[in-house]
This record gives C-alpha cells, sequence and structure tokens, in this order.
C-alpha cells in the first residue's frame, strides 16, 4: 500500500463521512452540471475520487444506469455501498489510485472530479491525471471538475492543494478541453468553515489533454 493509499485509508477508517471538510449532502452543482451535459440515463459516469460522497445515491434515483464510482480507499467505497444496499449492486466499484487504474478507453460519457485534481501538486501527476482522462472520457464527451478556487485553502487533509480559476483550469488541461461554463461557491464545511470552489463543465473536442501543466 503507497502513503497515499495509507493516508485516505486512514482518513475513512477513522472519521465519520460527514466529519471531513468536504462533505456536503448532495453535491447541487455537479448534479446540476451532470443532467445538463449527459441528459441521457444511458450514459455512462464515472466519478473519479467519489469516496462515500452521495453523488452516487442522487445519481441513482434520477435514473442513470451506468455509474462508476472510483476512489483510492477501498473503506470510502465500502461506506458508499453499505449506505446503498441492494442498489450498490447496480453500480461499478473500482478501488484504485486514479492515475495508474486500468480505464478502459473511450468508455465514459462523463468523467465527474470534486476535489481530486486540485491535490495534484507535480506536474507529472497531472500529466497523469490527462492522459487517463483523455484515454477514458468519448469523443464529444464532458468533464465536470471542482477544485479550490482563487481564494480556497493551500491545504486540506493535512495535503497540500492548487488553487485554479477557470482560464486557469482550462488552461492546465489543455485545447483538447473546451470550458463551456464554470461557478465559483463557497462551500461550507461541518466545521463552521467555509472553502472556495470552482465548479466547470468542460466538452472533449480531441484526445490531446496536455495543456500548460507547469
Amino acid at each position: 500500500m503507497t502513503d497515499k493509499q495509507k493516508h485516505w485509508e486512514t482518513v475513512y477508517r477513522t472519521k465519520a463521512p460527514d466529519a471531513v471538510s468536504w462533505y456536503r449532502p448532495h453535491l447541487d452543482t455537479s448534479l446540476a452540471l451532470i443532467e445538463r451535459a449527459a441528459p441521457d440515463r444511458d450514459a455512462a459516469v464515472l466519478d473519479v475520487g467519489g469516496g462515500a460522497s452521495t453523488l452516487v445515491d442522487d445519481l441513482l434515483a434520477r435514473g442513470y444506469r451506468d455509474l462508476s464510482v472510483l476512489d483510492i480507499s477501498a473503506a470510502a467505497l465500502d461506506i458508499a455501498r453499505e449506505r446503498l444496499g441492494e442498489a450498490a449492486d447496480a453500480v461499478t466499484w473500482l478501488a484504485a489510485d486514479l492515475l495508474d487504474a486500468p480505464l478502459p478507453q473511450a468508455r465514459y460519457d462523463l468523467w465527474h472530479d470534486r476535489a481530486v485534481f486540485h491535490f495534484l501538486t507535480e506536474a507529472e501527476q497531472r500529466a497523469r491525471y490527462l492522459r487517463q482522462l483523455a484515454r477514458a472520457l468519448k469523443p464529444g464527451g464532458h468533464a465536470v471538475l471542482a477544485t479550490f478556487g482563487p481564494q480556497g485553502p493551500l491545504k486540506c487533509s493535512g495535503l497540500d492543494t492548487l488553487r485554479y480559476d477557470a482560464q486557469g483550469l482550462a488552461r492546465v488541461l489543455g485545447d483538447g478541453l473546451a470550458l463551456l461554463d464554470s461557478t465559483l461557491e463557497f462551500h461550507a464545511t461541518p466545521f463552521g468553515t467555509t472553502q472556495q470552489f470552482l465548479c466547470a463543465l468542460f466538452r472533449k473536442t480531441s484526445s490531446d489533454t496536455t495543456g500548460d501543466l507547469h
């Protein structure tokens, strides 16, 4: 087990799902962008870094039938599976490090990431992420990314993070992903503090998603 895996396994084994700073009962902005970009309920949706998030619950409730959740923490996925009960059988669960996961080529219509990308503080990590995104997302598919915004924290869960505005994120993602929309919102943590998030919607225009990684 890598240090990164150990870190996140410890987080999810020692803290309640609603006792982490990123907890939100419902990811309303993500849900709205997903329904806008992929209204077909047969669309293949991949939630990377989904952890114990309720996004999968809400997508199932809205009738989506091809859902996959990937997280580096098996404990996080176990929490989500237990919460869903029998409905969990309708979901594909992938316990893996996104940067190394054997994702199928051109499999997904929509890629969702809330709070993974901003932990990638090294250019090499971002390059690997973009290769995975380019491989797994169908041509014309969409990506919904939520990162810390310009006023967001520089650390989360004891780890360094990066902050982005919409144009900065678009530059990093490269010309292969066209920015369609973005919004800044303040997330209220369970501890009474706030964190600024950037939520952005992109469409894949080519297989080249290697932007300004530095």
